[in-house]
């Protein structure tokens, strides 16, 4: 039986692993190497493999563990389950955290998702037992936050079916979000496949202070980076700066690393990691950790001309560091929050804030807590409360119980905060407001990590921002943006906020060890259920077979103006409950994207019939019951935020053959691929401009398709003219193999038969 903990036995195993092929690679580049390049050589499923170059080569990786949170395992599970395996090969676990709706607070939301998700937590519960996987509990906690205090390891390598599992790069693990097909592979015993990233170095010098927290350095680094500048790259911190921010500060930065398109970003193992894994009772494994500091730490030659190792070098001085709050609509726009209330007047947004949100995957750790509390003190000391709701997300079971021993949790509510379950909630749009009509504007601010319009609450017409937590305890207070809380006196109360006092990283007590979240894998043999009937969940057939001909012809469904994120192809919020079917959820598809054409939200031209304003999963499906496939045609980043292989596999089950953009986000172009759908780039990005309402598209010489090969496409418009274009497409060896076989699932069940 796999051992879902990770021991020190396993560790050590690990360690042993990365010193003998580091050493095979070592020898084959003859360069000193970065952390990150230790950890993905020390991963390789064959380190005499040929090609080793950054940004070309496709590499078979062997991560030590897969996690998964409840609602991306479900789809995850149910492919792993038609694969006809009997085990997961590696340490995997399951995460109840996106299915809890916030509304009232802790205890009643906690009961409420118990009963409305009985089928599907039964279910992820009883595919746990059966499949040798650990099974945490609703309530137990958020994902990234259980992973970072009971599995996370330095050196190790994790993927995860959700984008902001590089979280654990705060304990220097390489851990990357990936869709379910990805987990699947790995969980069967196959290698992982993904392009070897680029290198990013950012050099943190300094120390930080006063209001600057570690949320500062991600934010400002979104602003130079953008949503796409870090796509097929590791961003590796280093420096004296780096050593200054604690395990779990080290943590936010990496989980909002997701923001830029980013493979993973990573941190190297240093004494802050050590007192960590030990305040959480692993100091067998920080032993461990201490005795291999080389397989942990970038080679000196590395450190001292970092210009040489890396594409790119960023430097960030964190003693000049101000807080950042970035928004609205997009985790880049970025700004000093000395020029919020200007920009906020010139551009029209809300200025008076509806709610403050704190916690979420991101920003939920004790010294987040204690900072933020403070802000609080100083409010509570003058006997105010907050202008606005503040809705406070504990991390896990271990926060929420730890910070309410040490009062932080009722310093907050006496300022008029609620606690919300230990869940994702509003971060995930699982929030059901009663205090907005979802048709009037308004802004928000948290200190979550993505903001794009329907996020949170699942309207587009919420203005949200995103800053650190004691920033926005801090808004809170005030309830506009129209006010700086390091320069101005708070609305009404007639005083300044003071910095917060540094807090501590870690809880001088300890942490309250959760007890009861946590059920293990089953000895015996244990049923597994899915009703025909069900609503909820839906057992997966197969995707038919490429039927070896080009693609001629096909309907244009939708031509995307703009941001296209997986939010907008697959919007959560009230969609959440179908994660584990299919059929229903598909219709959803492309809800929020915005029509080239007319401006309009997740409508179109019926491709067909020629009617208007169909929405465009009814319209697809009208074309598949045609008979026909179609296309999807993106812009810039397509794909961008969460993990979520719904987006892609919604598609593919309404019949799409091929997505055209002007360029993709990492996960989602592997998603796409790993269903069977072609994803292809405009080789001339003013092509896109070309694309018009009504076209037929037509692929051609796919049966010629291979690696680095362009494809042709003919655009044939609606007025009888037609235009032909070059589309670009990164397909390897394997992914076409996938394409023609249907899926990437459809190759792998054929081997386990």
């Amino acid at each position: 039986m796999i051992r879902v903990e990770s021991t020190p036995e396993f560790v050590a195993a690990a360690y042993l692993k990365m010193e003998e092929r580091i050493a095979v690679a070592r020898k084959k580049l003859g360069r000193p190497l970065s952390l990150a390049e230790k950890i993905i050589l020390g991963h390789l499923d064959d380190p005499k493999t040929d090609d080793l170059t950054p940004g070309t080569s496709y590499l078979q990786l062997r991560p030590d563990r897969v996690a998964m949170q409840d609602a991306t395992a479900q789809m995850a599970l149910l492919q792993f389950m038609s694969a006809g395996l009997k085990s997961v090969a590696v340490p995997t676990t399951v995460h109840c955290d996106h299915l809890i709706q916030a509304r009232l607070g802790a205890d009643d939301d906690l009961k409420n998702a118990v009963v409305t998700n009985k089928e599907v937590y039964d279910f992820l519960r009883s595919v746990s037992q059966k499949y040798n996987i650990g099974f945490w509990k609703p309530g137990a906690g958020i994902i990234h936050q259980v992973v970072l205090e009971q599995y996370a390891f330095p050196g190790g390598m994790m993927i995860g079916t959700d984008s902001h599992t590089p979280n654990a790069g705060g304990l220097a693990m390489f851990a990357s979000g990936v869709g379910g097909a990805d987990a699947v592979d790995v969980m069967a015993g196959l290698p992982w496949e993904v392009l070897y990233p680029q290198r990013i170095g950012v050099h943190l010098k300094g120390k930080m202070s006063g209001w600057a927290a570690p949320k500062d350095i991600i934010l400002v680094l979104l602003g130079i980076l953008t949503v796409k500048g870090g796509t097929n790259a590791v961003i590796e911190y280093f420096g004296e700066g780096a050593a200054a921010v604690s395990a779990t500060g080290k943590g936010t930065i990496c989980n909002m690393g997701a923001e830029l398109g980013a493979t993973t970003s990573v941190f190297p193992y240093d004494s802050a990691m050590e007192r960590y894994l030990n305040a959480t009772e692993r100091t067998a494994l920080s032993d461990l950790a201490n005795k291999h500091k080389h397989l942990l730490t970038a080679d000196e030659e590395v450190l001292k001309s970092p210009e040489k190792y890396f594409d790119k070098v960023i430097e960030i001085d964190l003693s000049k560091l101000e807080p950042y709050v970035v928004g609205p609509h997009s985790p880049d726009a970025a700004r000093p929050i000395s020029e919020l209330k200007k920009a906020a007047q010139e551009n029209g947004w809300p200025v008076n804030l509806t709610s403050a949100l704190i916690g979420s995957c991101t920003n939920s750790s004790y010294e987040d807590i204690c900072r933020a509390a403070d802000i609080a003190d100083q409010v509570s000391a003058k006997g105010k409360k907050a202008a606005i709701q503040l809705w406070v997300t504990p991390g896990s079971e271990q926060i929420f119980q730890t910070i309410k021993r040490d009062g932080q949790m009722q310093r907050l509510e006496k300022v008029g905060a609620t606690v919300l379950a230990n869940a994702c909630g509003p971060c995930i749009g699982q929030w059901r407001r009663d205090d907005m009509n979802p048709d009037q504007a308004n802004s928000i601010i948290s200190s979550y990590n993505r903001n794009f319009p329907g996020r949170n609450d699942g309207s587009p017409n919420t203005l949200s921002f995103l800053t650190s937590p004691e920033i926005t305890v801090a808004y809170a207070m005030a309830g506009t943006l129209a006010f700086d809380p390091l320069n101005d006196e708070i609305p009404g109360m007639g005083f300044k906020l003071k910095a917060p006092a540094p807090a501590p990283d870690l809880p001088a007590n300890g942490y309250i060890k959760d007890e009861t979240g946590y059920l293990a894998p089953a000895t015996g043999d244990v049923e597994v259920i899915v009703k025909p009937e069900s609503d909820r969940l839906q057992k997966l057939d197969p995707f038919a077979k490429w039927d070896g001909k080009d693609y001629l012809d096909l309907p244009l469904l939708v031509k995307a103006k703009g941001k296209c994120t997986t939010d907008h192809i697959s919007p959560a919020g009230k969609w959440l409950k179908y994660r584990g079917h299919l059929d229903n959820i598909s219709n959803n598809m492309f809800e929020g994207a915005i029509n080239a054409f007319d401006g309009e939200r997740g409508v179109v031209t019926h491709p067909l019939s020629g009617e208007k304003k169909i929405s465009i999963s009814k319209a697809a499906r009208d074309v598949k019951a045609a008979g026909l496939k179609w296309v999807a045609v993106g812009d810039e980043n397509y794909g961008e935020g969460s993990s979520r292989e719904h987006a892609a596999m919604s598609p593919r089950f309404l019949g799409c053959g091929a997505v055209i953009t002007r360029s993709f986000a990492r996960i989602h172009q592997s998603n796409l691929k790993k269903q069977g759908i072609l994803p292809l780039t405009f080789q001339n990005p003013a092509d896109y401009e070309k694309i018009q309402e009504g076209d037929k598209i037509s692929l051609l010489g796919l049966a010629e398709l291979s690696p680095g090969k362009p494809v042709k496409m003919i655009a044939k418009h609606a007025n009888g003219t037609s235009d032909e274009m070059l589309l670009n497409q990164t397909l390897n060896a394997e992914q076409i193999a996938w394409f023609r076989a249907g899926s990437a699932l459809n190759l792998l069940r054929e081997k386990a038969k």
